[in-house]
């Protein structure tokens, strides 16, 4: 794995512990949020080189307040009206290393929230809210719309930079091309935000799978290409897991996508919005996504071996996959169970599991 690095982004929805209601801005500050997140420490984790000090955080940390800034008049941040926070591993030099380097700033995340009565939930768009406004923030108009859109929703960035030898085998009009074609049907796996206005997401007389999916099919990359930092590639495809063996898994299939030469499909831009669209509604039961997942579980492990990743991870997706049973479903049944009780979806997806022992 010599060459690779690994970074992983993870956006979490706050909760008060007694009650698991899901907090947003209107009732919790940005000054407060950051002064539990500059307590905790971190020295230990890793180097915070490749990390940016984000205004008006002060404090360069793995630890942020995410939401939508508040600006002077020479657009400097001033404020953040928080959605939630956000933790942001170092770069590491393996998928282990960053995995177990994540689990460490969650869990001293979750204990310093909790001395506060607060807590942290893995769920893709907040259960209640749907919209927010606020005046400009972002000198272009389109940047705008974007930073109000993402107020409600929250997602993990798969972040991998490849050494110079995989580098030059990849033609990135080509991966952009690869990845309309099977990043819809890997989102189909990870789909778990059936929630909008306190209660199911239906559309057309169905429950969806994934709302956060379904606002952002039409604007939001699938793939962030970062050449002025070692090549960075950020993929954006998956919904929020509560696992690190889900995330494990995430960057498992995007390595997949990277290294597999035998993945021959392709397709557009507006291809991958419409199956997007279909995989937000309807998950894994959307049109082609099975066979595009089994392609990439069966031609893929033999190319991750060559580079010293073990795919046996994988089988926990491939058994979803198989299964036809996404985590939306789960989260649908768990709701209808508990007569609607939202408070018991977000006591459940706070319940993060860690891998811990099984990362050596």
């Amino acid at each position: 794995m010599s060459g690779f690095k690994f970074g992983l982004e993870a956006e979490f929805i706050l909760v008060r512990t007694k009650d698991h209601w899901p907090l947003w801005h209107q009732e919790i500050t940005f000054d407060r949020l950051n002064t539990i997140l500059e307590s905790i420490p971190f020295d230990d984790v890793g180097s915070m080189e490749g990390l940016d000090l984000e205004p008006p955080h002060k404090k360069l940390m793995p630890y942020v307040v995410e939401g939508y800034h508040v600006i002077d008049q020479d657009f400097a941040a001033t404020d953040i009206k928080p959605k939630g926070v956000e933790i942001r591993t170092p770069v590491y030099n393996s998928l282990q290393e960053c995995l177990k380097g994540f689990e460490i700033l969650l869990k001293r995340l979750q204990a310093a929230l909790a001395a506060e009565g607060l807590g942290v939930v893995a769920l893709s768009h907040h259960p209640r809210e749907t919209k927010f406004s606020g005046p400009q923030n972002k000198r272009r108009h389109d940047f705008w719309q974007w930073a109000m859109e993402v107020m409600t929703t929250y997602g993990p960035d798969i972040n991998i930079a490849v050494p110079e030898e995989v580098r030059k085998t990849i033609d990135l009009q080509d991966l952009e091309s690869k990845i309309d074609y099977y990043g819809p049907a890997l989102s189909a796996i990870s789909v778990a935000s059936p929630f909008t206005e306190d209660g199911l997401w239906k559309m057309r007389g169905e429950f969806g799978q994934s709302f956060r999916m379904f606002k952002r099919s039409i604007i939001a990359p699938p793939i962030e290409i970062h050449p002025d930092e070692n090549w960075r590639l950020e993929f954006k495809v998956f919904d929020m897991p509560n696992s690190t063996l889900d995330f494990q898994c995430q960057f498992l299939c995007f390595l997949a996508l990277l290294l597999n030469p035998d993945l021959k499909g392709r397709a557009g831009k507006h291809a991958r919005i419409y199956d997007l669209g279909q995989v937000a509604r309807h998950g894994l039961k959307a049109e082609a996504v099975k066979e595009r997942l089994i392609e990439i579980f069966e031609l893929s492990p033999k190319y991750l071996a060559q580079w010293g990743f073990d795919a046996a991870p994988l089988e926990h997706f491939k058994k979803r996959v198989l299964s036809g049973r996404t985590p939306a479903d789960d989260l649908i049944d768990l709701y209808q169970a508990n007569n609607g009780s939202m408070a018991s979806v977000l006591a459940a997806r706070s319940q993060f599991q860690f891998l811990e022992g099984k990362l050596n």
